[in-house]
């Protein structure tokens, strides 16, 4: 398992990561939406506004608070 720190103390398994986007657009706030009503939403922003949305091969979407190309970055490094 390689673990990527997404803000106050969450971790998600890089491995298991499809796709890290910005919570902007309509057709990812309807994917927060649906994950939300199946119950696969995970919120790890500790009450703080959702910057990023990972979406998981597992069909789980997790919401953190860092910008994506933050979490991008230390993806990126755990690489090394």
């Amino acid at each position: 398992m390689k673990p990527v720190n997404i803000g106050f103390g969450n971790v998600v398994n890089e491995d298991r990561i499809v796709a890290v986007v910005s919570p902007e657009a309509a057709p990812i706030k309807r994917i927060v939406q649906l994950a939300k009503d199946s119950g696969s939403a995970i919120d790890a922003t500790c009450g703080r506004k959702t910057r990023s949305v990972i979406i998981c091969d597992s069909g789980h979407v997790v919401l953190s608070a860092l910008m994506p190309d933050t979490i991008a970055g230390k993806s990126a490094k755990n690489g090394d």
